[in-house]
């Protein structure tokens, strides 16, 4: 057998293999969970009212924003911000959206992170706490950061 024969072999395995794992995470209950809470937001019309209602209060903001804090507005529309923010995160359907979305962000990182770990420990995985939490590098030589030598 020749090397690239070899090659398309362990590329088809791997192919197969990740195929399953895409299969296996789509038939889990984050996944399934997931779904079912993304169908409910679609469906909801008070949801979309919501949603309506603080796009029009980000857009005000942001208007302000553009002054910073010497506009006259700026406080009082990041305050109606932050609390209408509060008021869509009591709702219902858009609270266990947003914890159904968090267990399958969690989901993915956690095989992400044991894929990359199972090659490397400095390989970089995705994920907002990653630098923080694992030692990873943040930023450093090629980001334009200070580089602390611990990248790899």
């Amino acid at each position: 057998m020749s090397t690239m024969e070899a090659y398309a072999l362990d590329m088809s395995t791997l192919l197969l293999e990740a195929y399953d794992l895409g299969d296996r995470i789509n038939g889990s209950a984050e996944v399934v969970d997931y779904l079912y809470w993304k169908r409910r937001m679609k469906e909801d019309a008070e949801v979309h009212r919501l949603v309506r209602e603080f796009q029009r209060y980000k857009d005000k903001f942001e208007e302000c924003e553009r002054f910073g804090h010497f506009h006259p507005d700026y406080h009082a529309a990041m305050d109606a911000v932050r609390d209408f923010q509060a008021k869509m995160d009591a709702h219902e359907t858009i609270r266990r959206f947003k914890e159904a979305e968090s267990r399958l962000d969690d989901l993915l990182h956690s095989v992400t992170k044991m894929i990359a770990r199972s090659i490397s420990e400095t390989i970089k995985t995705p994920g907002a706490d990653e630098a923080l939490t694992d030692g990873g590098c943040s930023g450093g030589c090629s980001s334009g950061g200070s580089c602390s030598g611990g990248c790899g």
